[in-house]
């Protein structure tokens, strides 16, 4: 599945981009997978977890990797666990740390 993330502040000035696309491998029935990643089928489609999501975007956007740890996932304008399902049609922000003045 394909996942299109946005990214603001640090996140976008590291990968010079507003946006990344990131593919999630779901296994498949049988596969050697890892079960909890997946979140099963819904009216629109397979989905997975924020933390693949999170995962996937550390493998395919290194230089994303250490600000990763301090970082939120938002779907849909809503912070999100690392449990939360997420489908490849939802909005999807990487959202790193913010500081007020």
């Amino acid at each position: 599945m394909v996942f299109e993330v946005l990214l603001f502040a640090a996140a976008r000035d590291l990968a010079c981009s507003d946006v990344v696309q990131i593919e999630v491998v779901v296994p498949l029935d049988g596969d050697s997978g890892n079960a909890k990643d997946v979140c099963g089928q819904s009216g629109d489609g397979i989905r997975t977890t924020a933390k693949s999501i999170l995962q996937a975007l550390g493998e395919q956007c290194p230089e994303l990797q250490a600000l990763l740890p301090s970082c939120r996932l938002a779907v849909d304008c809503e912070y999100v666990s690392p449990e939360t399902c997420v489908s490849p049609e939802s909005e999807i922000a990487l959202i790193p740390p913010v500081s007020g003045g």
